[in-house]
């Protein structure tokens, strides 16, 4: 065991020790001496857990010094603990956990209200220590298996899809956070340190305690509607949309005179909704929108909850600029100082071909590029179009040379036989799509370095931003405004001259731009969040990652 080690752990021990002190006054020595008393006990009563086991852990970093309980009273620390607990909106009265803290803070009463053994003690302390570790996992961690949910991505490999997600460990853990409290004297302090402070957290926990109430309250009842509803139409299923709309508060304050009309003020309600839940807003109430309007508040509570806990496995930035990708909104967002600076429609990759959810760091741009085509799109996809209609690559104007290198030769592609490396482990060929509007990266494209080779660029398929379902890629993110992206960067970065930059764009000559003030990119997939506006937004389950998650979600 380390000095550094050793010393912490001390620190730890002392702080313990001090915070009984100055919480105990004139008390505090003999509470000493009950700590003294305890910790004996309590080494003897461990030596027979394993040593991986959270209480072994947690008195052995503790140098087993009692956190829990004093000689006459439950500790400062332990009645926080259960006014944290009771206290977590988000947490149902239902729930396990509520009703262990409940039961277990009125064991405490009986065992300190009986003058109990000193055994009955130390058994509370262990309890309420395990009370801790499942309400810290619960805060800390969330409810998704993400081991049960990494295998489940494994084995799409199977049908040939290659999805990942790469997490990120939250700040603290139940150990690190318990260590940094008995320093600080603090619990609830470091719970608050704790939350994640981007990605609008804290708005979307607020949205959760909000739709708990609203469950609570009944929530709604489903809107008996079949086919489709245009604005002007009457229908007796008008009232009952009204109040559901109401509900969520995407009816405002427009007043309606026409009780089963469909009117101007459920047309702006319903437009809204529509905005919220990524669905075509037109006002037309068809079979999407009529289903989002139907999905039991169960559903929407369940489907916040997820999202929460996927923000606390996110990458916590607190940098001053930040680009988020969120998949299933297909939304570019720039953030500048945790305001929303830029936003833009973005294409990402199919079901089949999933853009992975993962972070970096944006240090290049490039204008004009080269579309050098990966292995697998060759073999998939470009062999077959090359044996159906040998002149696709010229129509493409994309070239073949006979290896990756400087100095690699042109090959005429009707030399040779594709055939041969339709299924082989190596294409010893690169194929290069040359540089211009027809190129499949559009003008510009910017290089955040990683291991799947995704990246985000331009488009010559501008058409498909007017969709509003946009899963058409390979896995690259196509952005619609890449130029107005170009502009933002150089409005901090030295070596990206906006005026210079355009003219070169005029040309198909490649240029590299290294960034001197790079940005910290983030591709998420979040279902339900909070926008820049403060509204709640749902979005699909397009990769069907919500309900992977949600077989092996942890219950409290």
């Amino acid at each position: 065991m380390g000095i550094k080690y050793r010393v912490k752990h001390l620190c730890i021990s002392l702080g313990l020790m001090f915070t009984f002190i100055f919480t105990q006054g004139a008390s505090a020595n003999t509470n000493l001496e009950f700590h003294e008393v305890a910790s004996t006990v309590m080494i003897n009563s461990l030596k027979t857990q394993p040593q991986n086991s959270f209480l072994k852990q947690l008195y052995t970093r503790l140098f087993f010094v009692p956190i829990w309980i004093d000689e006459d009273s439950p500790s400062s620390f332990s009645k926080e603990l259960f006014r944290l607990i009771k206290a977590d909106k988000t947490l149902e009265n239902s729930s396990k956990l509520y009703l262990d803290a409940v039961r277990l803070e009125q064991r405490a009463q009986e065992i300190y209200g009986s003058n109990g053994t000193l055994s009955q003690k130390v058994d509370l302390e262990f309890k309420i220590s395990q009370l801790y570790k499942e309400y810290a996992d619960y805060a800390l961690y969330g409810s998704i298996n993400w081991g049960a949910f990494q295998d489940r991505l494994y084995n799409l490999k199977a049908a040939d899809i290659n999805a990942a997600w790469v997490t990120y460990k939250p700040k603290f853990g139940p150990m690190s956070l318990i260590e940094n409290a008995a320093l600080s004297g603090s619990l609830s302090s470091l719970f608050t340190q704790a939350v994640p402070k981007e990605y609008r957290y804290k708005e979307l926990r607020e949205s959760l305690i909000r739709y708990l109430e609203l469950q609570k309250n009944g929530g709604w009842a489903a809107v008996p509607l079949n086919g489709v509803l245009k604005p002007g139409e009457a229908s007796d299923a008008v009232p009952l949309l009204r109040e559901r709309l109401r509900i969520t508060g995407d009816y405002g304050s427009c007043s309606s005179q026409a009780a089963n009309t469909y009117d101007a003020c459920l047309k702006e309600a319903i437009i809204h909704f529509q905005k919220r839940h990524g669905l075509d807003s037109e006002g037309v109430i068809g079979k999407e929108t009529i289903s989002a309007i139907n999905t039991p508040i169960e559903k929407r509570i369940e489907q916040i909850r997820l999202n929460l806990d996927r923000i606390k496995w996110l990458h916590e930035r607190n940098s001053k600029r930040h680009i988020m990708i969120n998949i299933p909104a297909f939304t570019l967002f720039f953030e500048e100082d945790r305001a929303l600076r830029q936003q833009m429609k973005v294409i990402t990759g199919t079901k089949k071909n999933p853009t992975p959810v993962f972070s970096n760091t944006v240090q290049t741009i490039v204008l004009n590029p080269q579309w050098n085509v990966p292995k697998s799109i060759i073999q998939k996809e470009y062999i077959p179009k090359m044996l159906r209609s040998p002149n696709v690559l010229r129509k493409e104007k994309i070239e073949v040379y006979n290896g990756w290198g400087k100095d690699a030769a042109k090959v005429n592609p009707a030399s040779v036989n594709w055939n041969a490396y339709r299924y082989s482990k190596t294409v010893p060929y690169r194929f290069a799509q040359t540089a211009g509007t027809h190129n499949a990266l559009g003008k510009v494209k910017f290089l955040f370095p990683n291991e799947f080779s995704v990246y985000m660029h331009d488009t010559p398929t501008k058409s498909l931003f007017n969709r509003n379902v946009r899963a058409f890629s390979h896995g690259c993110i196509r952005l619609s405004q890449p130029i107005a992206l170009l502009e933002t960067f150089s409005t901090f970065n030295d070596t990206v001259d906006f005026d210079k930059s355009e003219q070169r764009l005029e040309g198909v000559d490649k240029e590299f731009l290294y960034l001197t003030e790079q940005v910290p990119v983030d591709v998420v997939y979040l279902t339900a969040y909070v926008d820049y506006d403060g509204v709640l937004q749902f979005r699909n389950d397009i990769y069907g990652y919500d309900k992977m998650q949600l077989q092996s979600f942890r219950k409290w």
